[in-house]
């Protein structure tokens, strides 16, 4: 599965509609690398990626809505997060 399969399948009770969600969950999904988020989920206020596999995080300053993320219990290094 792409990260943008993950954000479709978690955006069913929005009629899978990813562009407004505005809440997103994909804690515990082995997600590595996160792509193009910026682009499909503009509005996102709350994002949760605890519990992944992710290395390094970018482009978080292009979800210019978002208030909460977590990102706890995965792989990422201080010199590894990239506005």
């Amino acid at each position: 599965l792409t990260c943008e399969d993950m954000v479709r399948r978690r955006a069913e009770h929005n009629n899978s509609e990813i562009f407004s969600l505005e809440e997103l969950s994909l804690h515990q999904q082995n997600i590595e690398k996160l792509e193009n988020l910026d682009k499909w989920c503009r509005h996102l206020k709350t994002l949760y990626l605890q519990n992944n596999l992710i290395s390094r995080i970018e482009n978080v300053n292009r979800l210019k809505k978002l208030e909460y993320l977590n990102l706890a219990l995965n792989n990422i290094e201080n010199s590894a997060i990239y506005t």
